[in-house]
């Protein structure tokens, strides 16, 4: 009698797998899309209705709901691409490429949204649109990163090879990030220090923080929602590739 000593996938692994991401993120799409949506609505009424004007920039500080979100997710997609190198790398995993993919637009479009609304904060506040002070610059040192990689992608016809050098131009970049993070204590800078997360706490009304964290919540299930289809579509679209090659190559041999 043989005994099978070959090691078990755990339900990590088995979640997973695309056929099985597929089948568990199906019934996920509409509540998170639901969620998103109550999200943004509740956010844009504490933001629009229930916070105050600034003393200084009037209306203009409700750009902050807009820009303070999406700067947030400019570097939490590329956190969660470089995770995703390193499942490439380390692991092979099969779907850790496909959400390296998946997440490279919507991270290029966080990204050039918080350097657009940043511009247009700036413009009253600081009197110009722009200023290369340490934030960003390396703020736009990401954006092009990011469309460095989308170019990348597009580049290869294998996309297994592709993946395994984006997996390491991922984690090359990676070292933007803390850039990104500490620039306004490393270098004199116009971006004001940290506000929300700080060792004595908020450094704004409880109105303006109530409405910043909803709209930070909103913006992050969107990009989750959004994350989850274009992994679909690339899944799916991999498929279809895949079958086609066999069907080209049955008939060749017919």
């Amino acid at each position: 009698m043989t005994v099978d000593t070959a090691p078990k996938p755990n339900w990590f692994s088995r979640l997973a797998h695309p056929g099985q991401f597929l089948v568990w993120t199906r019934p996920l799409l509409l509540p998170l899309a639901i969620a998103t949506a109550l999200c943004f609505a509740v956010g844009l009424w504490f933001a629009l209705f229930n916070s105050p004007e600034d003393y200084q920039m009037g209306d203009m500080v409700r750009v902050m709901y807009i820009h303070v979100p999406n700067a947030w997710l400019s570097q939490l997609v590329y956190g969660v691409m470089s995770a995703a190198a390193l499942g490439t790398l380390i692991w092979r995993h099969p779907l850790a490429d496909v959400a390296n993919k998946a997440a490279a637009p919507l991270g290029a479009v966080f990204t050039a949204m918080a350097l657009y609304t940043g511009s247009l904060w700036g413009r009253p506040t600081w009197g110009t649109f722009w200023e290369w002070d340490g934030r960003m610059t390396s703020t736009l040192v990401l954006l092009l990163i990011y469309l460095g990689i989308i170019a990348l992608w597009r580049a290869f016809d294998d996309q297994l090879k592709a993946g395994r050098i984006i997996a390491v131009v991922t984690l090359v970049g990676a070292i933007n990030i803390p850039v990104i993070k500490f620039s306004v204590d490393w270098w004199n800078t116009l971006h004001q220090p940290a506000s929300v997360f700080t060792a004595q706490g908020p450094h704004m009304p409880a109105s303006m923080l109530t409405a910043l964290l909803v709209m930070t919540l909103a913006f992050t299930l969107l990009f989750a929602l959004l994350h989850i289809i274009r992994i679909r579509t690339e899944i799916l679209r991999r498929r279809a590739q895949s079958l086609s090659r066999q069907a080209a190559l049955s008939g060749g041999n017919a």
